[in-house]
């Protein structure tokens, strides 16, 4: 009987060794396999049209007398307001700064024999919603050039800018698109690997950022987000 009890003693022993031993493979096997990864990245590329557009309009003035300059410069700005206002802008959307003057015999880097002390630039300012309209007034401006005003071109601190202050409204469109290309990326990896996709590890959304699309048309711009997802590989 003795005999008998220390056999299934053993039996159990032997038994449990078995249970504990599998146990630990099976242990060890899951941590191996949580090493096992892969990251991926999901990118989502949109265009859209500009919904802000700030238009600056520059006039420059030279002369000796800064009050007949003054009297130039507000029928300048008269017919630059006409010229907007009669083609669909409203006053909210125009804006007139204050004229900046330069005194060329003040400056000391300036040549003596100047024929005009004074160089005044004069900037109306439109910002507006209305993108499309804006654009046609641009090509429109030579109306104003038959009224005797200069538009200065290519002053690079005057430049027609072109936002897109619409993006909260795209992002979770955007968002899942990158997400969905991200996981399309790891399936195909995972099969070509011979494995299955797990859960998700970690995941990180990049900044979104807004650029035009070309040098040529800063009216359309091409919004970016790139999100990078890293996935558990399983047999």
């Amino acid at each position: 009987m003795k005999i008998k009890s220390q056999i299934i003693a053993a039996a159990l022993i032997a038994a449990g060794i078995v249970i504990l031993g599998l146990a630990l493979k099976s242990g060890i096997d899951r941590f191996a396999d949580r090493d096992r990864v892969v990251t991926v990245r999901g990118l989502c590329e949109k265009e859209v049209s500009a919904n802000k557009v700030t238009w600056p309009i520059v006039t420059k003035e030279m002369g000796n007398d800064l009050g007949t300059i003054y009297t130039k410069i507000q029928n300048t700005n008269s017919a630059i307001v006409d010229f907007l206002k009669s083609n669909g802008l409203s006053d909210s959307e125009i804006s007139v700064n204050p004229p900046e003057v330069f005194d060329r015999v003040a400056d000391s880097y300036s040549q003596r024999d100047i024929q005009y002390r004074y160089q005044v630039t004069n900037v109306v300012v439109v910002t507006s919603s209305q993108v499309e309209k804006v654009r046609s007034l641009i090509k429109k401006q030579t109306e104003l050039l038959q009224k005797g005003i200069a538009i200065v071109a290519g002053d690079y601190n005057y430049r027609t800018s072109y936002e897109y202050t619409d993006l909260n409204s795209i992002k979770p469109e955007m968002i899942a698109e990158a997400t969905a290309a991200a996981r399309t990326a790891a399936d195909k990896f995972a099969s070509d690997s011979h494995s299955e996709l797990g859960k998700i590890k970690t995941a990180t959304q990049g900044q979104f950022s807004i650029d035009d699309r070309d040098q040529y048309t800063p009216n359309i711009k091409t919004v970016r987000v790139v999100t990078y997802i890293t996935y558990y590989l399983e047999d």
